[in-house]
């Protein structure tokens, strides 16, 4: 169906939907300003859906696909439903994950154009973190009206691909023309406090401000710096003006896809954009939005950074989950990040399978927590059993699960979901979208932190380095006490350990940093090894890609 013709069916009046190019739109979400969020007077309130997953393997589980794949049954069933995604970052695309447009008849189209550049948003907010950084340097150069101490700053630089010997760099060589020489990093793009403030703002002046609060570092007399001091902002916030309006695309069977933000997961909020599921709340019955990597990490951000931006949380949680994974999580075989998958991983097994259950009830119980029902989506694959999916079943609904529902909409786009569409529906309509915060505001930041490590990854002692809690002496200092936690770690496992499978208990979780995204309004921890800047693996998906004589695009899955 042509673009304008879905912007159409969304409400979105015709002077507010711009075509950027085949199969991909831009919509500016100022027509929203008239109506009160988050349901924008509709009666009833659009029903929301969250789709989450247990602990991946590298390849993930198939939330993307399962959240397109359930747009797609829903409106089979005459639900009026649009998927909101995030953007994928071409770090991983050209890594081993490869793409995140879904899979087989469950897909955003054209793929190839949302597994690159889509509309530039990702650039822009390169571009933006970018002039910040080189505005830091600058003033250091010409005279430091701000007393800047350069041994202080904090704000790195960005690019959007994997590269670990960016991870620490030194700048500045090469004599006083060229600055002042100081050791920084580079981040991914989709890592950077930027990205989370699109994916956070909920208007342009909404935008403007949380870019001049970002901070950056301190001045020699220890006052805290902030983009606005450098009088940066507004040019910031000029480059991201049309980053800021939601993509719109649609998938294989014609479904309104919103495809806005795309910060990470793990080092990250790992959710799609406030404005965009706005968007999609305004003219539809139903939106399915998922949050990255498994349930302890994106979903628990969407609960408690997400949501609280929103307004609202879901009517109904969907888990995802695989047989493949299980078996791991079971001890089958292990999965490192940057290698192949095992082979043996790919046969049935129901003993590892009934084990790697651990993994999954964990992931239930932690939805649960927010007091939203959850049903499990079985993710199909051709070497699953019966008698393992009877297996998931079972323990699934005793650990809470309303159902546990086998899925083949990879094989038969929304008809494989229709069952899952069905089961989720009823469980919306039963729930008004409340729910409950994992710890409240006024709790003090450290004590957020060890409620999040105890309760969702099951963490026991949580351990705090001399430099983390030497940050955490500086919460009033950046007015940070009433903002939320961003844990970052490892997605392969519910502790810090990516060698953890299962659902570890009573372990001793390291926070080894803190850092403090004012303009993003939360508080990063930083849980043992965790780069944020991404390496590329031994067998990178790069290596597949080819562009053809005729233009078209082939490898990219």
């Amino acid at each position: 169906m042509p673009l304008d013709m879905i912007a159409q069916s969304m409400g979105i009046p015709p002077g507010y939907f711009h075509s950027f190019g085949p199969g991909r739109a831009k919509i500016d979400p100022r027509y929203l300003g008239e109506l009160p969020p988050p349901s924008f007077g509709k009666k009833p309130e659009p029903l929301y859906i969250l789709v989450t997953g247990m602990t991946p393997t590298p390849l993930g589980e198939g939330k993307t696909t399962t959240s397109i794949g359930l747009s797609m049954a829903l409106n089979r069933m005459g639900v009026r439903t649009a998927v909101s995604i995030r953007q994928p970052s071409m770090g991983p695309v050209f890594g081993i994950k490869g793409g995140g447009a879904g899979g087989g008849k469950s897909t955003i189209e054209p793929s190839e154009v949302l597994n690159l550049h889509l509309t530039g948003d990702v650039h822009a907010v390169g571009a933006a973190h970018n002039l910040l950084a080189s505005a830091i340097d600058n003033e250091i150069h010409h005279g430091n009206r701000l007393e800047i101490d350069p041994l202080t700053v904090a704000w790195p630089r960005v690019v959007d691909l994997n590269d670990r010997p960016l991870r620490r760099v030194v700048i500045g060589l090469g004599g006083a023309s060229n600055g002042w020489p100081r050791e920084t990093r580079f981040d991914i793009t989709v890592s950077s406090e930027v990205m989370a403030i699109l994916a956070l703002s909920t208007s342009y002046a909404d935008l403007l401000h949380r870019l001049g609060e970002i901070s950056f570092g301190l001045s020699r007399g220890g006052q805290l710096l902030r983009a606005g001091d450098l009088e940066v902002e507004g040019a910031m916030a000029a480059i991201l003006r049309e980053a800021f309006w939601p993509n719109l695309m649609e998938t294989s069977e014609g479904t309104p896809a919103i495809v806005h933000g795309s910060p990470f997961a793990n080092i990250a909020h790992g959710n799609s954009s406030v404005i965009g599921d706005w968007v999609g709340f305004s003219g539809m019955d139903c939106v399915v939005t998922e949050a990255g990597f498994g349930a302890d990490l994106g979903g628990e951000k969407f609960f408690d950074i997400k949501c609280r931006t929103l307004g609202r949380g879901p009517n109904a949680a969907v888990l995802v989950a695989t047989a493949k994974s299980l078996r791991m999580h079971g001890g089958l075989a292990d999965t490192v990040a940057g290698r192949p998958i095992p082979d043996i991983l790919d046969r049935s097994d129901v003993p590892s399978v009934r084990k790697g259950m651990s993994n999954l009830i964990r992931q239930i119980l932690n939805v649960r927590r927010f007091g939203v029902p959850v049903v499990v989506a079985i993710n199909a694959h051709p070497e699953d059993s019966p008698e393992e999916w009877k297996v998931i079943r079972e323990m699934s609904v005793s650990a809470g699960a309303e159902a546990a529902v086998v899925c083949t909409h990879f094989r038969d786009g929304g008809e494989g979901a229709m069952e899952l569409a069905e089961v989720v529906h009823r469980m919306a309509r039963s729930t008004d979208g409340s729910y409950e915060p994992l710890y409240g505001t006024d709790l003090p930041v450290e004590d957020k932190i060890r409620t999040v490590a105890r309760e969702i990854y099951g963490a026991g002692e949580v351990v705090f380095s001399a430099r983390a809690r030497k940050s955490l002496a500086d919460v009033a200092r950046y007015k940070a006490q009433d903002f939320p936690v961003c844990i970052a770690k490892t997605w392969a496992s519910l502790s810090h350990d990516p060698a953890r499978k299962g659902s570890p208990q009573g372990f001793s979780f390291p926070v080894e940093e803190i850092r403090f995204a004012t303009g993003a309004r939360f508080v990063t921890a930083i849980a043992g090894d965790i780069q944020t800047m991404p390496g590329l693996p031994s067998k990178p998906a790069y290596r597949r890609i080819r562009l053809t004589s005729g233009g078209q695009v082939e490898g990219m899955s």
